[in-house]
């Protein structure tokens, strides 16, 4: 695949940069010709370099990225929680967003390009730590450890979005440009395997306290977010009970304080790549007295808030212009001079909502309304009684969801799709269908490598 062909150049020139967002490095002398992951990675450091390298990537371009092409915007939009007002994005974002994207769309394209380039880094980065001998044990877990974890995460996306996908662990091109399709499910297996073994290799402390890497406890959410997918409840269940009852975590009160950098409640997230600048999801969504020049709530998104919900109050703020009124999302709020926020991927909120309903599908009432109404009374709503039935607390649950985490991973999606209710985006996306449930394979990779058609249905 061209995807794949470009990645070694794309981490060679990344593995000789200086990342200051991260953590301090060694220089790394840039191989001549190609990668030889024993040479790049004789030392601790050189390993560690090119780690960074994934870490930074991960917050400029891929799915986790809170900007254009991360999956907040890009699936916040084609689901039902942001409107776009990007009208020069024809036969990209904007497609999206209207649900008439075809194999030739750009943004589709983009998502595809990006997350391929990541796994090649990953990719090296695990075959490289296994034919080191100079790296110590430790070292050589942790951070293969990482790269597993990575991995799997931009995996786990590309088949929720893709549906079936090229799955591959190697470097080698001549094996990377003819891979057929391995199905969602499959993928979904391999996955799991991947972080049952990188939750052995990871610590949960951090090595970094801004939480800017993953931990052990990130990868047993992640694994969690599998298992729900696969409907492993019980699975689900005891991995997201250790993530709530961790030490390393604080339940965050106050509403305003849930994205500061420091909050108990963080798991995981990524740092500005320039110190000092906001996050991109302050710019992406920032406008002020004008029209938004991207993406603003969804009028349907609005109507799901009662009228004394805090995030309603807190996570929005109001924007006239002209005769419209728009709705700016306001999670993060430091636009310049930023010292004080990271984009937050993980966040104790989800392992509860999670958890809620992985009980609730398992029928357990008291069980879920347990660690959905905390989330609730935090928001300053009154508490779910007991005597609800298991079918409108499943309910509860995914529109708690959708008020907790609009713009953050594509959540919305993700949750309507593990619950098989995608269909519900009709009634606010008149152009919805079906076969809207996966994304067209991008027309450029079926044309250089014919073994991944059949091309998705419905394109």
């Amino acid at each position: 695949m061209k995807t794949l062909s470009i990645y070694k150049r794309c981490l060679l020139g990344s593995l000789t940069l200086l990342f200051t967002s991260c953590e301090k490095l060694v220089e790394v002398e840039d191989p001549t010709n190609q990668l030889n992951t024993q040479q790049v990675f004789s030392s601790t450091a050189t390993a560690q370099s090119a780690l960074s390298a994934l870490y930074t990537e991960m917050q400029m371009s891929s799915l986790l990225s809170g900007g254009n092409f991360g999956a907040g915007a890009l699936l916040g939009s084609y689901a039902d929680d942001l409107d776009g007002y990007n009208i020069n994005a024809t036969n990209a974002a904007t497609d999206l967003y209207n649900n008439i994207q075809t194999p030739s769309n750009t943004a589709v394209n983009a998502v595809w390009t990006n997350a391929y380039k990541e796994i090649y880094m990953a990719n090296a980065i695990i075959a490289g730590i296994g034919r080191s001998v100079a790296i110590p044990a430790s070292d050589a877990k942790r951070i293969k450890g990482e790269a597993m974890v990575l991995r799997s995460i931009i995996y786990f996306y590309l088949s929720q979005i893709f549906g079936d996908v090229p799955y591959t662990t190697v470097t080698d091109y001549a094996v990377n440009q003819s891979l057929t399709k391995t199905s969602a499910d499959e993928v979904l297996d391999n996955i799991s395997l991947d972080l049952v073994e990188a939750v052995t290799m990871l610590e949960d402390n951090y090595r970094n306290p801004e939480r800017i890497f993953v931990n052990r406890k990130t990868a047993e959410l992640s694994l969690a977010l599998v298992y729900s997918r696969q409907g492993k409840w019980s699975d689900a269940e005891a991995l997201l009970g250790r993530v709530v009852q961790s030490p390393m975590y604080t339940w965050q009160p106050d509403i305003a304080r849930t994205f500061k950098k420091e909050s108990g409640n963080i798991i995981f997230q990524l740092k500005p790549v320039i110190a000092g600048n906001a996050t991109p999801e302050a710019m992406l969504y920032y406008f002020y007295s004008s029209d938004p020049r991207d993406y603003a709530a969804s009028q349907d998104l609005i109507s799901s808030f009662e009228p004394q919900d805090l995030r309603l109050q807190k996570w929005f703020e109001k924007v006239n212009s002209g005769q419209r009124t728009y709705y700016k999302i306001n999670k993060y709020k430091t636009i310049s001079q930023n010292n004080d926020e990271c984009s937050v991927v993980f966040r104790l909120e989800e392992a509860y909502l999670l958890l809620a309903q992985a009980h609730a599908e398992q029928g357990k009432v008291l069980q879920s309304l347990a660690y959905l109404n905390p989330v609730r009374l935090k928001a300053g709503l009154p508490a779910l009684q007991t005597n609800i039935s298991v079918e409108d607390l499943k309910t509860e649950v995914l529109n708690e969801s959708r008020r907790e985490f609009f713009t953050e991973r594509g959540i919305r999606f993700l949750h309507l799709k593990r619950s098989g209710k995608l269909e519900m985006l009709s009634i606010a996306k008149p152009n919805w269908k079906s076969f809207h449930a996966l994304w067209p394979l991008p027309v450029s990779e079926l044309s250089l490598n014919p073994n991944l058609n059949p091309q998705n249905n419905g394109y």
